[in-house]
């Protein structure tokens, strides 16, 4: 029975031990949740790292591969070193700002890191090619993986191969500052079909390949080693009726009750973020400090609630980043707080999610400012959430949901005055207005929901695959020579061959001189 076979660097388990207990817990993250549903509905198995197990013992070990088997999960295991090297040093040090346009962050002399990147892809690699059976579809996931398509159609050339991306593939001129370029253009190349959240992103995408590997794409398909690579727009989303049923839950409501009579009355302002540098919280924070200095008529009136979201901890640019907030935080409330209040309640921890949505119900204007993002899963949750039709989004332009949740209110988050004055246009919005807002968006967030996501996905894949056997067909039929004109060419007293040379008896070259036989 054909099965569907998830890649992703994380698996939605992590393993580990508790009190010398053996302990499953589920991640956390977009990925995760938005993959859920595709690998309970179609008994799926899922493939990727589980987490350090390096403090299992031999037989917890095998409980856990045991445990995860139970749960269809197929465990990468990797050591500490080379994990580290592929994730954080080449992963989150090189591909993650470079794809965010942050240059000053990229570490370009990651050769060491660069190795590691491979040998993880190929041990994935390895991994898929030996639980994958005939008729079986992969879908790969994101940007720790971008050269497991190629690998994958190496070792199994009739797979059924998707890769999705979800971070913003980056311009062209950006993107040809890596030094392996090549290298991952080549890697995605291997896939039937490589889906991205945006049409922008997937232009950038084929432009990269246009001018790296000298290809000629059209707007939706790359033609590269006799293969056809289909380019789809699939923006990602989140699991709409779930987030609203969590929203009307009664207990929720309460808490919502709760978080608005702390406010005393006054209006809320919600940011919810993982606390990391492409989500754009220090200039929000700056963006406030001008609201609070501008509006002195309205300062006492709101409460800005600040959720930032613990992640990387480890690695060193975090810990700085991490720092930066706190201080800009404390400075803020130290110059604008009152004997009454202080105008940022700063939460840095994770928080359920019955916790998460109890803070959308609660907010009137929500603050979505990343400096980029490939689409920013926060804004349609809170958009999910608002199931009175009530409330404001604020949402930054170089977000990927900018594209699609036309109605909220778009800010530069570069130009601090301009979010400054965004918050004061949504804290004083008509009521009307709102509700005309935010019942668009809620029919948008409802109906191009996380399982629609998926599913298109999945469709076009199937699209995708199937014309390669079907023209691999079509091109052997046409090198069958008609026997009549076989025999004809036999019986001539002379034969002339008359024979392509680019591109036929040697491979295109950017100068003649390059060009030898």
């Amino acid at each position: 029975m054909a099965r569907l076979l998830i890649v992703s660097n994380r698996l939605p388990i992590s393993v580990r031990v508790d009190r010398g207990a053996l302990c499953l817990t589920r991640s956390s993250g977009g990925l995760a949740a938005a993959m859920r549903g595709p690998h309970e509905r179609m008994c799926a198995v899922w493939i990727g790292w589980p987490g350090s197990v390096a403090g299992l013992t031999p037989e917890q070990r095998q409980d856990a591969d045991a445990a995860l088997a139970g749960i269809r999960a197929v465990p990468v295991h990797l050591g500490a070193t080379e994990q580290h090297r592929f994730y954080d040093g080449f992963s989150n040090g090189v591909l993650w700002p470079l794809f965010h346009y942050l240059l000053d962050k990229v570490n370009l002399d990651a050769e060491l890191d660069w190795e590691a990147y491979q040998r993880v892809n190929e041990r994935f690699a390895d991994a898929v090619a030996e639980q994958y059976a005939p008729g079986d579809m992969i879908w790969v996931h994101d940007y720790q993986l971008m050269l497991l398509p190629a690998l994958l159609r190496r070792r199994l050339p009739g797979a059924q191969i998707g890769f999705f991306l979800h971070v913003p593939f980056p311009s062209a001129e950006v993107f040809r500052i890596l030094p392996w370029r090549e290298q991952i253009v080549r890697g995605l190349l291997g896939a039937d079909l490589l889906g991205f959240h945006t049409a922008g992103y997937r232009k950038n995408f084929a432009a990269s390949a246009a001018h790296v590997l000298d290809l000629d794409p059209d707007e939706a398909a790359i033609e590269h080693d006799g293969r056809r690579v289909a380019l789809g727009v699939h923006p990602i989303s989140v699991d709409a009726a779930e987030v609203a049923r969590i929203a009307a839950h009664p207990a929720v409501r309460e808490e919502a009750a709760r978080i608005r009579a702390e406010a005393r009355g006054r209006k809320i302002v919600l940011g919810i973020d993982r606390l990391d540098y492409t989500k754009g919280i220090p200039r929000r924070l700056l963006a406030i400090e001008r609201f609070l200095e501008r509006e002195p008529e309205l300062r006492d009136n709101v409460r800005f609630i600040q959720l930032a979201v613990p992640t990387r901890e480890m690695a060193g640019a975090y810990a700085d980043f991490r720092r930066i907030v706190h201080e800009m935080v404390g400075r803020i409330n130290g110059q604008h707080g009152t004997t009454q209040a202080t105008p940022i309640h700063y939460i840095h921890r994770s928080l359920p999610l019955d916790q998460v949505v109890a803070l959308y119900v609660a907010a009137d204007v929500m603050l979505v400012t990343p400096l980029r993002d490939g689409m920013n899963l926060v804004a349609k949750e809170y958009v999910a959430a608002r199931v009175d039709d009530d409330g404001a989004l604020i949402l930054s332009e170089f977000a990927g949901a900018a594209s699609e949740l036309a109605e909220a209110i778009a800010v530069n988050p570069y130009d601090i005055g301009s979010v400054a004055a965004a918050v004061k246009r949504a804290l004083t919005m008509p009521a009307a207005e709102q509700r005309t807002r935010m019942a668009a968006l809620r029919r948008r967030v409802d109906t191009s929901d996380v399982h629609a996501w998926a599913q298109s996905f999945l469709d076009d894949l199937d699209r995708a695959a199937a014309p390669a056997s079907e023209a691999a067909g079509a091109v052997s039929a046409r090198r069958e020579m008609p026997e009549s004109v076989v025999e004809r060419v036999r019986q001539a007293p002379q034969r002339v061959w008359i024979l392509d040379y680019d591109g036929t008896l040697v491979p295109f070259a950017p100068m003649p001189d390059l060009a030898a036989p």
